[in-house]
């Protein structure tokens, strides 16, 4: 199929932030690796574009620094890489790019339409993240201008994720009316090879 009749689909993935180079070189110093956090692995966003088949073109990028991301830095690079896509392009963002791509809407215009967005695992603010603060991510101001350049709009919380609280869930949904709220007892940050309800929702 030509690739300018799938649909285009762009995917941030997740990161770390810190709040100066110091701080990111005492963490990496202070850390204690280990082997399982390294073994090789596939994930759902390796695998979302087999999921998905040949009428879907599923980007991702990397992200700049990921261990060490600046928000500014991915927002250079962010609306590069949407000045190349089609109108009715999808958003995807985990974790750190869920907030990302929250705060980027939330203070930005795309001039092209976006058919739907995924807040995946995405904190809403500094609540209870003290062990991974947001720093530059963190947004200013309220959610409407991302409702109202998005078609539709899906988040995806677990109970038991280890790195987001659950109830930045309920802050979503109380700034976004219209959201479509996924929500799961035992996914954790997500990091299994596959999200069935996200490839049905994105073929919806």
């Amino acid at each position: 199929m030509n690739m300018k009749n799938r649909q285009q689909i762009l995917l941030i993935h997740g990161g770390t932030t810190y709040e100066n180079q110091n701080k990111y070189l005492d963490s990496l110093k202070n850390k204690t690796p280990k082997l399982e956090w390294i073994l090789s692995r596939r994930d759902w966003k390796n695998e979302l574009q087999d999921q998905l088949g040949q009428n879907f073109a599923v980007y991702t990028p990397q992200m700049p620094n990921k261990t060490n991301a600046q928000y500014e830095e991915w927002k250079i690079l962010f609306e590069k890489i949407v000045d190349l896509l089609d109108e009715n392009f999808i958003l995807i963002g985990h974790s750190l790019g869920g907030i990302f791509l929250a705060k980027y809407l939330s203070e930005n215009d795309i001039n092209k339409k976006i058919k739907k967005i995924f807040l995946i695992a995405a904190p809403f603010d500094n609540d209870s993240m003290e062990e991974e603060p947001l720093y530059s991510f963190l947004r200013k101001g309220d959610l409407k201008d991302l409702e109202k350049q998005v078609g539709d709009i899906f988040i995806y919380q677990s109970k038991d994720d280890f790195a987001v609280p659950f109830n930045h869930i309920e802050k979503y949904k109380k700034e976004i009316l219209s959201a479509n709220i996924r929500e799961f007892e035992d996914r954790n940050h997500f990091l299994q090879e596959s999200i069935p309800e996200l490839v049905n929702d994105i073929k919806s």
